[in-house]
């Protein structure tokens, strides 16, 4: 497949990165000549210079045909603008487009992306992926990241382990003899900053985080196996009101039984005033979320969580770090500079949210098509969860679990058959048409497309 990607930021580079490792036939173009240059210099990547939006530019990068453009530059309009003329110029058949104004995102104004008016395939807004993944965080206060895969019915559960995890120092084949009945499957562990897929004879330590893949009936039984207990989030204290804060905020109003209370702090007037007229129940406080005094007198020792998500890396993680230190149970700080990822656990930060991280989840699960259903980046793009249905042309189907030749860094997760959940072993027989859920290495994820036999027809 050819693919052009307008943007070489972070979020551009991170495709362009998992594309480029699938083979696919990659273009990376930016105006910046040097952020080109890092692309092409580390990445199987060409590269052009110049402005997405410009119909030459769009030429020289290969659009007369291309078979898809994403559109992630800094600029909502530039991306717009590049979607209309991939479509009007070069007849691109497929674009994808990040948004951030909510002016642009507004349901009563969709119509704008018809095919007849502003040719956009897709739309991705940072913002509301932010939202969504902070509500999950609410929603599984213990873990430090969370997901859902297989209709709804299977929960990643992202654990730190610390001294109260019961489970230390036992090998993983032990805790399926332990808990028989548990149908959760730990695929994937961080120890020293190296993310592998653990081994039936490996054993967990205090310190390391891993992945747990499990029936959401059993997450509550899994966080307490792994040493976590979880509260109610009554009282939420939000830090930042540009358009992270403004969203989620606007989320935790909009959920059903008004369950959550919400206060936010926000340190430039203007921000905090057209937050106040935007929120209904919300209570906006002006002023500096590392003010000890301020944090006080919105109730920070009374809170459940606070989540920091200013515009700054370094302000989200001192605000979550003081609320910590004036007694809030849970702080969860937005982090988009992922080298600061492992502060978090030394500085006592619960759950951190990675805007890009769920930015480029989202546009990879709009590029897989085939038959991969669902895409969810972990860590720094260093490993993914992929969900897909088994083809009957796949090497997999028909094949017992203990017959296939998985990848080192592979491990399946869940499995859907006839609609229902399936923990597997290594008897469970894998059928044409069952849905898997699958922990893959980065590395690995070519073979893994292999296996799926997915990435013949991408539309």
């Amino acid at each position: 497949m050819k693919v052009i990607i307008c943007g070489a930021g972070q979020v551009g580079w991170q495709i362009a990165r998992h594309l480029s490792s699938e083979r696919n036939d990659v273009t990376v173009v930016d105006n910046n000549a040097d952020l080109v240059r890092r692309a092409t210099d580390t990445l199987d990547v060409q590269g052009v210079s110049g402005f997405a939006s410009y119909p030459d530019v769009l030429d020289r990068a290969g659009a007369r045909d291309a078979d898809m453009i994403i559109a992630a530059t800094h600029s909502d309009e530039v991306n717009m603008v590049t979607c209309q003329v991939a479509h009007s110029v070069f007849d691109v058949p497929r674009k994808i487009a990040r948004l951030r104004a909510q002016s642009y995102l507004d349901v009563i104004y969709s119509d704008l992306y018809r095919r007849d008016h502003m040719p956009i395939e897709v739309v991705i807004s940072p913002e509301r992926e932010v939202a969504a993944a902070a509500l999950k965080r609410l929603a599984a206060p213990a873990a430090f990241d969370t997901e859902f895969f297989l209709d709804g019915k299977l929960q990643l559960l992202g654990i730190m382990l610390d001294e109260e995890c019961p489970v230390v120092n036992t090998p993983l084949r032990q805790l399926s003899d332990l808990f028989s009945t548990l149908r959760a499957v730990v695929v994937g562990v961080r120890r020293e900053g190296t993310l592998f897929a653990p081994e039936p004879g490996d054993q967990l330590f205090v310190g390391d985080d891993i992945y747990v893949m499990t029936n959401i009936e059993d997450a509550q039984r899994a966080l307490e196996i792994f040493g976590k207990t979880s509260a109610k989030q009554e009282r939420v204290i939000l830090v930042g009101g540009g358009n992270v804060g403004r969203m989620v905020a606007q989320e935790i109003e909009a959920l059903p039984g008004r369950t959550i209370r919400a206060k936010m702090i926000e340190k430039n007037r203007s921000i905090a005033e057209k937050s106040a007229e935007a929120l209904e129940r919300t209570i906006v406080l002006h002023g500096d979320g590392l003010d000890a005094a301020l944090l006080r007198e919105a109730g920070i020792d009374r809170a459940d969580a606070v989540l920091a998500v200013t515009d700054d890396d370094k302000t989200n993680i001192l605000c979550a770090v003081r609320a910590k230190s004036q007694g809030c149970p849970l702080a969860i700080a937005l982090i988009n500079d992922p080298t600061l990822v492992p502060l978090m656990a030394p500085l006592g930060i619960d759950a951190y949210i990675n805007p890009r991280g769920t930015t480029v989840s989202s546009i990879l699960r709009h590029i897989r098509h085939g038959r991969v259903r669902d895409v969810y980046s972990l860590g720094d793009a260093e490993a993914e969860i992929i969900e897909a249905e088994v083809l009957s042309t796949s090497p997999i189907a028909g094949q017992e679990v203990r017959d296939i030749d998985f990848p080192e860094g592979v491990l399946l997760g869940g499995l859907l058959q006839n609609g229902e959940l399936v923990k597997p072993v290594g008897s469970t027989r894998i059928n044409e048409g069952d849905i898997i859920a699958l922990f893959a290495l980065a590395k690995d994820i070519g073979e893994v497309e292999r296996l799926l036999q997915v990435s013949i027809d991408y539309f």
